[in-house]
């Protein structure tokens, strides 16, 4: 199916703009979703085999590949993403208030380099329609496939008052997720990294650590994602206040503000993500597992096209992987191909 979609698809989805052609893959995902006879059979079809299910802060994974944050922001297709093999799925990132993101075009596709740059800047519905959406579908704990909920501030909001987003995002969709995201490494907000300086992120994290305890149904696990242009020792700071604050893990990483030398990518403005990210973010995931003494799951996230890519995260420690950029140049097949690659690497293992 991936050889039909690289060769026949993908010229076709390459020829549309990029933001469009990923709203049509997320409007057909969102129909195959709505179809249940439809994604019984894609189930049939897609569904990885051979491994074993997977256990990471506190919950159960069919296998270890999930849907990035980006794909779906607003909650619109992740039962169809389940439908595809993913073993987990994130949506999101989603703002209190709904937002339409930074000018366009803020897509770009670079096919040879197996890269995209985006400069999206959050653009969602807001935490109250993914709230509403989210209600009348299976709830937290009752999901196959985990469902994770990225969460970010608005634009219009100032870092000193980030938190409060922060907060209020998760009062309204934590009793809803699986898991929770919080992300503070997009650079298309202007100052957002910013809130991975130890200072603020100890105001961060702290409050809505406090404010976890109380959750409905008991505390859910909440990740923090991390830039890959981070150097050791910010790093350090992360992992150590991640740990103060009673974390769960780390997801490694988010996009990158580096170019390749030399390449067309260079005159386009956002965060670069696809094949050229992959040595930086295994490098993070590296740093992350022996900073933390293994003590602090990490999700390597950041360039994966392949089996053999997410194995070697797997190699560096980490306990899940996610792709994003990879399903657009391989296609829908990619988490089956991903999933069970690794699955035959667990039986070498043993």
């Amino acid at each position: 199916m991936s050889f039909l979609y690289e060769k026949v698809v993908a010229r076709g989805l390459y020829a549309m703009d990029p933001e469009k052609a990923h709203q049509f893959g997320l409007r057909g995902m969102g129909l195959l979703g709505a179809l249940a006879p439809l994604r019984a059979l894609l189930e049939r079809r897609l569904t990885p085999r051979g491994g074993k299910p997977i256990e990471a802060f506190g919950l159960k994974f069919p296998n270890h590949v999930g849907l990035a944050a980006g794909f779906d922001k607003d909650g619109l297709g992740w039962r169809g993403a389940a439908a595809l093999g993913f073993g987990h799925v994130e949506i999101g990132t989603v703002t209190p208030k709904a937002q339409p993101g930074n000018e366009r075009p803020r897509v770009f596709r670079y096919p040879a380099l197996k890269a995209v740059v985006n400069s999206y800047g959050f653009p969602n519905a807001g935490v109250e329609a993914l709230h509403a959406r989210l209600s009348g579908q299976p709830g937290r704990g009752r999901r196959a496939c985990p469902l994770g909920i990225n969460l970010g501030k608005n634009k219009d909001t100032p870092n000193e008052r980030a938190h409060e987003d922060y907060l209020l995002g998760f009062q309204r969709l934590a009793p809803l997720a699986d898991y929770v995201v919080v992300n503070i490494s997009s650079p298309n907000t202007t100052g957002l990294r910013a809130l991975q300086d130890r200072g603020p992120l100890v105001t961060l994290l702290a409050t809505l650590a406090r404010e976890n305890r109380g959750v409905a149904g008991g505390p859910v696990p909440l990740l923090l994602k991390v830039a890959p242009d981070l150097n050791p020792h910010q790093l350090a700071d992360i992992v150590s206040v991640v740990g103060e604050c009673g974390f769960a893990g780390i997801i490694a990483t988010n996009t990158t503000i580096t170019r390749p030398p030399g390449t067309e990518a260079c005159a386009t403005k956002g965060g670069l993500s696809g094949a050229p990210l992959l040595e930086r973010s295994l490098k993070v995931v590296r740093f992350l597992v022996k900073e933390s003494g293994g003590r602090i799951p990490v999700v390597g996230c950041g360039g994966i096209t392949c089996a053999a890519d997410a194995g070697r995260f797997m190699d560096e420690g980490a306990c899940l992987v996610q792709v994003y950029s990879g399903l657009v140049f391989r296609g829908p097949a990619l988490a089956r191909e991903i999933a069970e690659g690794l699955a035959w690497r667990q039986r070498d293992w043993a």
